[in-house]
């Protein structure tokens, strides 16, 4: 699978226009619907609340799948992110209900990629979600003020919650693929997803 649009590269990985345009998409719109469940009808609110969306479920969405792009691309396979628009309208216009059902794309894969290959592939969107959520709560614990505090936060609570639903073992979640490749790697990954989200009960706002 060649994309047939113009490459670029960017250090050791290479994307394209239509990639950057794709990933910038899904991230506006990912965190539009997000600031509009968690804001009140002021529309200052929803400015603060875009803000703290955008680099929190924005940032993880972002790495998570870049995550994926960047061992996919060390294995030689072709490897683009292409967002969901459907998926992202749909996300924006659950939102006004408060709830949010977030699918806004995916990495994009073909090359030789047998079950180990797969699986570390897979293991690497959750892995990067858990580091993210640990720089986080290590920022939650430095009392930052107010808006930096809010941000600290919800990365934290968001990326653990990330990591932990993605790992679900079943159809085309990365804990499927992990789960055929390693149980071992399954389990560790699913012990810290968990043990963070445990943690929440102790980390308040």
């Amino acid at each position: 699978m060649n994309s047939p649009h113009k490459q670029l590269k960017i250090g050791s990985l290479t994307t394209s226009e239509i990639e950057i345009r794709d990933i910038i998409k899904a991230w506006v719109a990912i965190s539009i619907a997000f600031a509009i469940a968690l804001s009140s009808h002021a529309l200052s609110d929803f400015y603060a609340k875009f803000i703290i969306a955008s680099l929190t479920v924005g940032i993880g969405f972002l790495l998570h799948e870049m995550g994926h792009k960047v061992v996919a691309q060390r294995y030689g396979c072709f490897a683009e992110f292409r967002s969901f628009d459907n998926m992202l309208l749909l996300a924006i216009a659950m939102s006004f209900f408060g709830f949010i059902f977030a699918a806004p794309g995916a990495v994009m894969i073909s090359g030789h990629v047998n079950k180990r290959r797969n699986g570390k592939i897979s293991a690497a969107g959750p892995v990067v979600n858990l580091a993210l959520a640990f720089v986080f709560l290590a920022f939650v614990f430095m009392k930052l003020p107010a808006l930096a505090g809010s941000i600290a936060y919800y990365g934290f609570v968001i990326n653990s919650w990330l990591a932990l639903f993605n790992m679900i073992p079943f159809w085309l979640f990365d804990g499927y693929k992990i789960l055929k490749w390693s149980k071992a790697a399954y389990g560790t990954i699913v012990a810290v997803a968990f043990a963070f989200m445990l943690l929440q009960n102790f980390v308040r706002l």
